[in-house]
């Protein structure tokens, strides 16, 4: 498409922060960049200057010396700003004013509450004091079991004052899928919630909480905190409840820590093995999220900014950093499609927002459902609207664009857990087509790669980034030489992240991103792991083997298949379904449940016994199976031809539903 959906006004351009940033980098370093494209080269190819300008033009908090920026330009093993010593708490509440509230709140009940910064400010000292006396220390983890609430942003701000290292798991996940998750990490403390509401329904979660208690060996230190529509549970000796670890006046001390000390640690899991317990660090937290949200979302301290997500998403933590930019952050806890579609819409024009984010799948749910957002004239203040999570369709980007009118910005990114930031976005001086992102970030040096290694323009081939960034994993906790880690982003080409997801970079420098290039399961931007799927799954009785296979297709929902090689005798009826069902929404969460179950002969395997879930995912895809698969080095070949049947049949209804 060579028409812009939408073009920025002068008025837009001059104001931006991104063009208030390049004027500074004209005056204060004397380069001067007329195009966005320059500026990102710069960005890319001196990687010490740029980083340090962002730490110097967002006068970040820090003690110590800036230089050098990047000690070992190297992958993976960067070192950045070694001399500098800061913390994300401070950055983030320097911006404490009487003028804004620093969250506003709402939930599937209709309430909406504020928070004020002086508010957050003292629970987040009472609550550091609360885990200072119980013994949390610099470097312990603290591990938290919440939803999307004010609470959690209390607990998370706590933890890191004290320089210890936050972890969050959504309370709609199983107790087999958490463990897993905190038990390799050890946690001191445990914060965790007794209940809550989704989709109309309240969810008991005081036994799942009890059986975490009992797994988690580490954890000497528990803070309850109740859920108003359950009873009140009688005291307890061994827990703190939250009303009081939060009480009282104790004044914030924040530890400042060095540049790369863990801030917190979230999960991600490959095709195979335990989640991955990925660390990232205070600073490089703190630069990635002060230039992607204020120079590419372009949000300020008068914003009122939300990303619907929930606390299973790495999108929570991108949430969390609007508050380093002085922004107030919009949270709502509870499902998007309760009572209806439109009730995001109703909580964001309730909230007063700015900037709107949420998941592609929703934006095109409520395009379907011919929802209009903008019904008697809400949402006055929507600058923007971003998205994630899968490819936003070209036919959604028209229908916002024509729900919203020129004056609303879309900027959808794309990026992940692993970096906690995005790779690809936008940026509001440039024109918007519809399809594609519009940039590669600042600081971002990411190209398409073919197999061989070899950089494309306008053809689509691996998204690899040949440049360090800071919030770039530091490692992988307990990854004892850092083998994991290695394996996970640098297998495919030494030296240079390979992120597992197809791009195509376009002539005029926007991206369009086609979805995984390997097995990872990313439902509604939550990925897990098939190997978690299939520790649930073949634990029934019935089930001696699966694959689980999950497409994404550009401009179509993603679709996700489970394959059940069933034992002799059993047999794949609506019983036995939903047990399956079940066992995924219990072990995973209700998001990871399969559009499809399908009874399969065999599962096949390579001849070291591994499951081929890429080629299987490559044939379902389109690609011929002699071109993805060597039959000589499958175990059991002569099952490939059902799953080539299967492909075709799907092909088939494919093309006659779209």
């Amino acid at each position: 498409m060579n028409t812009p959906l939408w073009q920025p006004t002068g008025a837009r351009i001059a104001n931006a922060r991104v063009t208030d940033y390049r004027a500074w980098v004209a005056r204060e370093r004397g380069l001067d960049f007329p195009t966005y494209d320059a500026l990102w080269r710069w960005s890319t190819t001196d990687l010490g200057a740029f980083w340090t300008s962002i730490a110097e033009y967002f006068d970040v908090r820090i003690e110590g010396t800036l230089a050098p920026a990047l000690a070992r330009d190297e992958m993976p093993g960067a070192a950045w700003f070694p001399n500098v010593r800061l913390n994300y708490v401070e950055q983030a509440l320097r911006h404490a004013t009487a003028a804004r509230p620093a969250v506003v709140a709402g939930d599937e009940s209709g309430r909406l509450d504020e928070v004020a910064w002086s508010d957050l400010v003292r629970k987040v000292g009472a609550l550091a004091a609360t885990l200072r006396k119980s013994g949390v220390a610099r470097g312990d983890r603290v591990a938290a079991y919440l939803p999307n609430t004010p609470d959690a942003v209390v607990a998370f701000l706590a933890t890191a004052s004290l320089g210890a290292v936050w972890s969050l798991c959504s309370p709609d996940m199983g107790v087999a899928s958490v463990v897993d998750r905190f038990k390799q990490i050890a946690p001191k403390a445990l914060i965790a919630v007794d209940g809550y509401r989704f989709n109309g329904r309240v969810f008991d979660r005081r036994d799942v909480v009890a059986s975490l208690r009992s797994a988690l060996a580490s954890v000497d230190t528990f803070v309850r905190v109740p859920f108003a529509d359950l009873p009140a549970m009688p005291p307890d000796a061994t827990s703190i409840e939250w009303k009081g670890a939060i009480a009282g006046e104790a004044p914030l001390a924040i530890e400042r820590v060095p540049f790369d000390h863990p801030l917190w640690i979230v999960y991600s899991s490959g095709t195979t093995g335990m989640p991955k317990p990925i660390v990232h660090g205070h600073g490089g937290v703190v630069l990635e999220h002060l230039k992607l949200h204020a120079l590419h979302d372009d949000i300020g301290s008068e914003d009122r900014f939300y990303w619907y997500s929930s606390t299973g998403w790495i999108m929570w933590n991108l949430q969390m950093g609007g508050l380093l930019t002085g922004a107030t952050i919009c949270v709502y806890d509870g499902s998007p499609g309760f009572p209806d579609l439109d009730a995001l819409w109703r909580f964001a024009d309730r909230a007063g927002a700015t900037f709107i984010g949420s998941g592609a799948a929703y934006y095109v749910n409520c395009m379907k459902a011919a929802i209009a957002p903008r019904a008697g004239g809400r949402l006055p203040r929507l600058r923007s609207l971003g998205s994630t999570g899968s490819p936003l369709p070209p036919e959604a980007y028209a229908w916002l664009q024509n729900e919203f009118g020129s004056e609303v910005w879309i900027n959808p990114i794309s990026g992940g857990t692993d970096l906690a930031s995005a790779f690809v976005g936008g940026v509001c001086t440039l024109p918007v087509f519809a399809g594609e992102m519009q940039c590669r970030c600042l600081g971002a040096r990411v190209e398409a790669w073919t197999q061989d290694g070899r950089s494309v323009i306008g053809e689509v081939g691996e998204l690899v980034c040949t440049g360090p960034m800071p919030s770039m994993p530091l490692y992988f906790w307990n990854d004892e030489g850092g083998r994991r880690y290695r394996d996970s982003y640098f297998d495919m080409f030494p030296g240079v992240w390979r992120h597992g997801d197809w791009i195509e970079i376009t002539p005029r420098g926007g991206a369009i991103i086609y979805g995984r290039s390997d097995a990872t399961i990313n439902r509604h931007g939550i990925r897990m792991g098939t190997s978690e799927l299939y520790s649930a799954v073949e634990a029934l009785p019935e089930v001696a083997d699966s694959l689980v296979v999950d497409l994404e297709y550009l401009g179509r929902e993603s679709y996700m298949a489970l394959f059940v090689v069933l034992r002799e005798g059993a047999t794949l009826d609506d019983q036995l379904k939903q047990r399956i069902t079940s066992a995924i929404r219990t072990a995973l969460t209700p998001k990871h449940v399969p559009n499809d179950i399908v009874a399969a002969p065999d599962v096949p395997l390579t001849l070291s016994g591994k499951k081929l879930e890429v080629p299987i995912k490559r044939l379902l895809l389109g690609e011929p199976i002699d071109r993805i698969v060597n039959r000589d080095a499958v175990a059991n070949p002569q099952c490939l031809d059902w799953y080539v049947g299967f492909a075709e049949a799907r092909s088939g209804r494919g093309a006659a539903e779209h």
